[in-house]
């Protein structure tokens, strides 16, 4: 089984690029980040004459996530309050969490804030959206009677644009991490807060080195130049961990012309 995440920075912008990378690579499933249109304008038709199912949940011009599953998904839901009813509604105007299971498998697709620059009002608000990330993962990962289910090995992908690079291999050289938005100690220490309720890196199981990376930037050459930042992410719990054979980053949609500046992520099991 293959589970793709890729930020495709408008899907109508990108569609001829998306359908025809998943027309060579037809994977299970693949998580779409910043689709940027209402659900009704979503275009659905070219991805179900491929065989697939589409699961989405949009708004105009920002944001927006969607699954695209061959197999039909079970279970799906949208935002942190199909999970966390007490909460602000207002937390899910942005369109940025949704989550089905494919066989057995629970795929949570995430569109995390940007943040624009450290100590700015979107960054606090970003350091507040990782608390409830962690608050519904943790519902996810926790049985009715309150004690994790670390124990019973639950099987979740959680994945999609992070907006942060964790380690410094994640990053080109040149970045001062500890001022810069993506990877600040506050960004940094939230996700690991969110990984310590049982999930890894899927990616570092097989590439440990640095220089890969998932997001350049439009501007500076960055792309030829190889300046860019590992901020789109696989994290599993363990039973994924350990049946996972293969996670890749795959540059080429990255070298097309009008390219998102982000480009695929691929998980085997």
């Amino acid at each position: 089984m293959k589970i793709a995440t890729w930020n495709v920075n408008s899907i109508r912008t990108r569609l001829e690029h998306v359908v025809n990378w998943l027309s060579e690579n037809p994977v299970d499933v693949l998580c779409l980040q910043e689709t940027k249109v209402v659900d009704s304008n979503f275009p659905r038709s070219p991805f179900e004459e491929l065989g697939y199912h589409l699961y989405t949940s949009g708004q105009k011009a920002y944001n927006g996530v969607a699954l695209i599953s061959r197999e039909p998904l079970t279970d799906v839901s949208t935002g942190f309050t199909s999970i966390l009813a007490d909460i602000e509604p207002t937390w899910d105007e942005s369109k940025r969490v949704i989550t089905g299971v494919n066989n057995g498998i629970r795929i949570v697709n995430l569109y995390v804030p940007n943040g624009s620059a450290v100590g700015s009002e979107k960054y606090e608000y970003k350091l507040e959206w990782l608390k409830l990330l962690y608050e519904y993962l943790r519902c996810l990962t926790t049985s009715p009677s309150g004690s994790t289910l670390l124990s019973s090995q639950p099987t979740i992908c959680v994945c999609g644009d992070f907006n942060i690079a964790l380690e410094p291999e994640d990053i080109h050289e040149g970045v001062i991490a500890e001022n810069h938005i993506m990877s600040s100690p506050q960004e940094r220490q939230a996700l690991r807060n969110i990984l310590a309720l049982g999930f890894a890196d899927a990616f570092r199981k097989f590439t440990t080195e640095g220089g890969h990376y998932s997001w350049w930037d439009y501007r500076a050459a960055a792309f030829r130049r190889n300046l860019g930042w590992r901020i789109d992410h696989h994290y599993l719990t363990a039973p994924l961990y350990e049946r996972a054979v293969s996670c890749t980053i795959d540059v080429a949609p990255r070298k097309l012309p009008q390219p998102s500046d982000h480009t695929p992520v691929i998980v085997e099991f």
